[in-house]
């Protein structure tokens, strides 16, 4: 049953795949191809459940065997030592009225046996402590004073497998740091670790010079604002989205951090009847790319955090609508602490520090225009680009 149980967990998942990669499956003609992948996972799932089952209906002939062959022993010696029919009457009535309950007792062993292979599984998963410990006394991160220091950090995801090495930076309060770089390179581990998504290796990130993990975690996050390359948005209105960090929003509020975003008009535009009570739908399919991101922003200027984190938060908008976003986030940057990844150099050439990050280092850092006449890798990433937007 062990197996059984880790099989339907495969199943499920091949189907949350499949119905979300739909529209890559019809667009391939791979509907067969997915078809016979799924129906190798369901026979090895029917064949584990086969086998289990075999050995549950087993049970039942077992006991009648054990049992008639019992008896059948205990006649031969009954007569062999010259026992008379009362006498074995009287030895056989007991184990006679034992059998019904004792073999009732086998159909509970199998059930137990079926609810203990179920309980392991849930139970692995529920005791797998996925939380950040927290000291017993943390510091409430109440005010954003000074600034973020990451202080000589390194980060492992697996023992021996180093994703960022010695990355040493500041960021005085107000001012923008952005981060560069080839894909995989630990941009966006920089971020997580921030926000404490996990612990550094070694070293230290230290925020109004007090280490992170001194903080309450729910504190410290009520002072980070997070939008991501993939915006998420929950099955639930527009307004409900944008609010999820401020529970207590009026629509007033709601309605102005949407139009700081650039989100309003789309919103109340007639493509949307109900507005701001339109259901998104299913991780807001019912969105444009855009729209998400927009929406997602929206959701970030209303939380008014001190320390904004964008990972590449203009990545999903057209040309016009991405500087109209800019220009939106420009104006709500000011007097707060920002943290941005980007691809798209032309988003950062205003930051105060940019960071080029390669293979988990630090291996240029500087100004645009400081960067610009180092001749080194940004250079060249920001040549390429250039010539990529002229052509």
């Amino acid at each position: 049953y062990k197996k059984a149980f880790a099989n339907i967990a495969e199943i499920t998942s091949r189907m949350h795949e499949t119905f979300s990669g739909m529209l890559l499956i019809k667009a391939n003609n791979t509907e067969k191809k997915e078809i016979e992948r799924f129906g190798q996972v369901n026979r090895k799932y029917f064949r584990s459940v086969i086998r289990a089952l075999r050995l549950q209906l087993m049970m039942s002939p077992l006991m009648e065997f054990v049992a008639v062959t019992s008896t059948l022993v205990f006649l031969v010696f009954a007569y062999s030592r010259g026992i008379t029919i009362s006498q074995m009457v009287m030895l056989l009535a007991p184990a006679i009225l034992a059998y019904r309950p004792i073999k009732d007792l086998t159909n509970v062993i199998n059930h137990l046996q079926r609810s203990m292979a179920a309980a392991d599984r849930y139970f692995d998963i529920i005791d797998t402590d996925t939380s950040l410990a927290e000291k017993k006394d943390p510091v409430e991160f109440k005010e954003f004073k000074s600034g973020i220091e990451f202080r000589d950090v390194s980060f492992e995801y697996e023992p021996g497998q180093t994703v960022l090495e010695h990355v040493s930076f500041t960021m005085p309060r107000g001012s923008m740091v952005a981060v560069v770089g080839e894909t995989g390179s630990g941009k966006s581990t920089i971020a997580s670790l921030l926000a404490r998504l996990y612990d550094v290796t070694s070293g230290c990130v230290l925020i109004d010079g007090v280490p992170v993990q001194d903080y309450s975690i729910k504190s410290l996050r009520s002072h980070i604002g997070f939008v991501t390359q993939e915006p998420i948005l929950f099955n639930d209105t527009i307004a409900n989205n944008i609010a999820y960090g401020n529970a207590n929003a009026t629509r007033e509020q709601i309605e102005q951090a949407a139009k700081q975003a650039n989100a309003h008009d789309f919103i109340v535009d007639g493509v949307h009847p109900l507005g701001y009570e339109e259901e998104v739908g299913e991780k807001g399919f019912k969105l444009s790319g855009g729209e998400k991101q927009r929406v997602a922003i929206a959701r970030t200027i209303l939380k008014n955090p001190p320390i904004l984190i964008l990972d590449e938060a203009t990545s999903a908008l057209d040309t016009v609508t991405e500087k109209l976003i800019q220009d939106a986030l420009t104006k709500m940057m000011k007097n707060r602490t920002v943290f941005a990844i980007a691809h798209r150099l032309s988003t950062i050439r205003n930051a105060d520090l940019i960071l080029v990050i390669s293979k988990g280092r630090v291996v240029e850092r500087g100004t645009h225009e400081e960067l610009m006449a180092l001749g080194g890798r940004y250079k060249r990433l920001h040549d390429v680009q250039f010539s990529m937007d002229q052509t």
